[in-house]
């Protein structure tokens, strides 16, 4: 069994600044200190995307500085928020593609991960997301030379509607494309995504009538509201922040998500 530590949409800012009063510095901190303290087997951390809230060289100090003593591998990709150039101004040694994209191969055992970078800085509404031709080029082989391992993708924005009309605007824009390329791909068994700031699972149709579970994960931060009628996709509200458990068994990929916020401790009975 292999476990992932999965974190989205951290949105660090500069010391004293908040998000409707929440800071999402400290609350990853937390986020981060409870994920390493419960699940310390894990293999690696993985954030996929909106590292930062304005993408400057100041709140990637920040985050580096939380993550320096992290004492698990770790893996990023970047998403809407983030800003490619002043990241890896901080972040010098991330993989990065031959094109400049932040994306990465890790193998465990009979499973692949695969992180995909899907920031599109020069769209006419940047909040989202594409896989250019370059990217969905190196997803290709990169999936194609993962050796008959079961392939888990993981990027910023989701590649499914997810009936907030508001965040489904700025989702990836080319949903059909990387359907398409996917469908060539019959081991890859799992996508991970963010961006929405809610815990939704859903579903990708490719080749056809193949089903690939797509699992969208929460904020470490604030959260979107629920309300499926909404066109906005710039509100939030204080929902408990959350981690995704990524688990790899003889038998497939598990997904589950922690509120760590609302964590008893362990081993402390729920009976009065």
């Amino acid at each position: 069994m292999k476990k992932l530590l999965v974190f989205t949409d951290i949105h660090v800012l500069p010391k004293g600044e908040t998000i409707i009063g929440l800071d999402p510095y400290e609350r990853f901190s937390r986020g981060l200190e409870h994920a390493i303290k419960h699940h310390p087997d894990a293999e690696r951390v993985v954030i996929t995307g909106d590292l930062a809230h304005r993408g400057t060289p100041e709140e990637y100090i920040r985050l580096h500085a939380i993550l320096a003593d992290c004492p698990l591998p770790l893996s990023m990709t970047l998403g809407n928020h983030d800003r490619r150039a002043a990241f890896l101004e901080v972040f010098h040694n991330v993989a990065v593609t031959a094109e400049g994209y932040v994306q990465e191969v890790v193998d465990l055992d009979q499973t692949r991960l695969i992180l995909l970078d899907t920031l599109d800085e020069q769209a006419a509404n940047i909040h989202g997301g594409l896989l250019c031709k370059h990217r969905l080029d190196w997803m290709d082989a990169a999936i194609l030379s993962s050796a008959g391992r079961r392939v888990i993708l993981a990027l910023h924005h989701p590649p499914v509607q997810t009936g907030f009309p508001g965040m489904d605007s700025i989702d990836l824009a080319n949903k059909a494309e990387f359907a398409e390329a996917l469908g060539r791909h019959p081991n890859v068994v799992q996508i991970i995504a963010g961006h929405v700031h809610r815990t939704i699972h859903a579903s990708l149709t490719v080749a056809g009538d193949r089903q690939i579970p797509v699992a969208m994960l929460k904020s470490t931060c604030h959260q979107m509201p629920m309300a499926l009628s909404s066109k906005a996709h710039d509100v939030s509200i204080d929902e408990p922040g959350a981690y995704g458990i990524v688990i790899s068994t003889d038998d497939g990929v598990v997904v589950h998500t922690e509120d760590f916020e609302l964590s008893a401790p362990v081993g402390r009975s729920s009976d009065p």
